[in-house]
This record gives structure tokens, C-alpha cells and sequence, in this order.
């Protein structure tokens, strides 16, 4: 099955990192890095908002635990982001 996964990342340099590992890892075919998105969440029970990177990673359902364990592994947030439609 063909995923589309979404993935928020701080700044640009956060996301060229991952991108490149999951393309270079072969668990991703595509990475589009998308800037500009405004993120509005409650963390630690307060409400931020931050500017944000958005990757729209193109995989599949074979490829999606050794992706999902590379974001974690390289990404700086303490729970990043993973959300994997179909």
C-alpha cells in the first residue's frame, strides 16, 4: 500500500536531513519540503504556535517502521509528528 506521510520539522536545515536520509535509506521515493506552516498546539498544557517546515514523504507500507524509526531517531522534537495516510 502507498503511504503519503506527514512530518513538521523546526526549520529548513532539520528538514534537508531527513529528507535526504529517507530518500538516501530508500524508505522514502519522494520528500517535498513545504515552508511557511504556521503550527498552532497545546504542549505541556499550554497553547503555542510556531512556524514550522511540512514534508510530505512519499513511501509505502513495507517501508513505514524503518522510516517511522529514522524521523525519530534524527528529528529534534521530543514526539515528532508521523502521520501516515493511505
Amino acid at each position: 500500500m502507498k503511504l503519503l506521510i506527514y512530518c513538521t520539522c523546526p526549520d529548513r536545515l532539520v528538514a534537508e536531513k531527513l529528507a535526504m536520509a529517507l530518500v538516501e535509506r530508500g524508505q522514502a521515493a519522494c520528500v517535498n519540503i513545504l515552508p511557511g506552516v504556521e503550527s498552532v498546539y497545546r504542549w505541556h498544557g499550554e497553547i503555542e504556535r510556531d512556524s514550522e517546515i511540512l514534508l510530505l514523504i512519499k513511501s509505502d507500507a513495507a517501508h513505514f517502521g524503518a522510516l517511522k524509526d529514522t524521523i525519530s531517531s534524527l528529528h529534534p522534537y521530543e514526539v515528532p509528528e508521523i502521520i501516515a495516510v493511505p
